[in-house]
């Protein structure tokens, strides 16, 4: 398989998958599409391996020893075979100069996602978004050479806030099905809720408080990123503001869930991304409750 093949295979497999946010949209130059999907079908091929299917623990953690095994063949140069996934990011590698350990950090977390179900405080949240989410925007700004020290701190901040919005829209699907739950503990416990209060959906007020101020919290750290647009230009700018903005469209759909469906997943609809892609949203507002980035209770 050739390279420009291999980019085409990852562009329909980015497109075909929903996200809360553009993918290699045609809001970013030409040149950059392909590997930006590159990038996300290696985070999604990860991600896969492990959630999906019924494979044991030890089977998820072997099929992503081999998926590291194979990221290291790449980097040295050889062969990447017929996988669409390999040749394209063989390309974006040596040719775009991507840093693999930031690939190898994303792999961190997946494996997290298998050994570890419970976080005891934020920070540790926070630890988990290090390598979930983080290492996609650096990975995004080295393509374009701009992964400098302000703006690998403001796409961080929106990288971890998406990752927050994202936990909070999965919330009853990934504790129900996979006993997962990103929640701090600590949270809970405040508030007097339990996973059974979780499981069933039911809208208890201690559960509505606790989940608007995770909702509080998520936005925070969109907020805190809102000014990475500004180190851009053209086209790249206009995907970057996209991204926040299908973010922000989000955390305002989290907030008008009804009272009595405080689990009900929401989702961009076309009308939103319409508006997205025309600049017709606002981005991220000040927070209705101003969240620290750490343990401490929010202020309100």
């Amino acid at each position: 398989m050739n390279t420009q093949d291999a980019y085409r295979a990852c562009l329909a497999q980015a497109h075909a998958h929903y996200e809360n946010f553009p993918v290699a949209s045609r809001l970013l130059p030409r040149r950059l599409r392909g590997p930006v999907a590159a990038i996300y079908v290696f985070a999604r091929r990860g991600d896969d391996l492990a959630d999906e299917g019924s494979d044991s623990a030890h089977e998820r953690l072997a099929a992503l020893d081999a998926m590291e095994t194979e990221l290291e063949r790449v980097v040295q140069g050889r062969e990447p075979g017929d996988d669409a996934l390999w040749v394209a990011l063989a390309d974006s590698i040596h040719h775009w100069g991507l840093p693999d350990h930031e690939l190898r950090s994303l792999l961190v977390a997946f494996r997290q996602d298998v050994t570890q179900t419970r976080y005891w405080s934020f920070d540790e949240v926070l630890g988990y978004c290090e390598h979930s989410a983080n290492p996609v925007g650096r990975l995004l700004l080295h393509l374009v050479d701009a992964a400098n020290g302000p703006n690998i701190a403001a796409a961080d901040a929106v990288c971890t806030g998406l990752q927050l919005i994202n936990f909070l829209q999965d919330l009853r699907q990934d504790l129900v099905d996979r006993d997962r739950l990103y929640i701090p503990q600590r949270d809970l416990a405040r508030h007097g809720v339990t996973r059974e209060m979780l499981a069933t959906g039911e809208p208890h007020p201690p559960v509505q408080a606790l989940l608007a101020e995770q909702i509080e919290r998520a936005a925070w750290w969109l907020y805190e990123g809102r000014r990475l647009p500004r180190g851009f230009r053209g086209r790249m700018r206009g995907e970057i503001k996209a991204i926040i903005r299908g973010g922000w469209c989000i955390v305002e759909h989290l907030r008008a869930r009804k009272p009595t469906d405080p689990f009900a997943r929401p989702r961009l609809q076309r009308r939103d991304r319409r508006w997205i892609a025309r600049g017709l949203l606002p981005g991220p507002t000040l927070p209705r409750t101003i969240t620290a980035p750490t343990d401490p209770v929010p202020r309100g």
